[in-house]
């Protein structure tokens, strides 16, 4: 009933920039919250920056400063512009976002995850 598609991610060196987003559709209603997780080997998933359909932003303090997530409500999209990129930061990132289909049942899903690698 939704889908996401991520696009961006990939390999860049330490210092530099990327830019992921990721698209939302499908039979929806309403989108509530979007965002980024992380999942980096060996490690758990962890929360990279969600974005409310007000606009309101919850960032975890590691990106805080170099990355900077934002939304386009009418297209049901959202994304991650990431800056001065550390090899800490390599990892999966997978899209989030929660909502209301037009049948108005809630709705939680996951994209299939993008690879980030921050390496010289």
């Amino acid at each position: 009933q939704v889908q996401l598609v991520e696009s961006g991610g990939g390999l860049v060196q330490p210092g530099g920039s990327l830019r992921l987003s990721c698209a939302a559709s499908g039979t929806i209603f309403r989108v509530n919250d979007m965002g980024w997780y992380r999942q980096a080997p060996g490690k758990e998933r962890e929360l990279v920056a969600v974005i409310t359909n007000g606009g309101s932003i919850n960032s975890a303090d590691s990106v805080k400063g170099r990355f900077t997530i934002s939304r386009v409500n009418a297209k049901n999209t959202v994304y991650l512009q990431m800056n001065s990129l550390k090899p800490e930061d390599t990892a999966v990132y997978y899209c989030y976002a929660n909502g209301v289909t037009k049948r108005y049942t809630v709705f939680d899903y996951w994209g299939q995850g993008t690879q980030v690698t921050v390496s010289s």
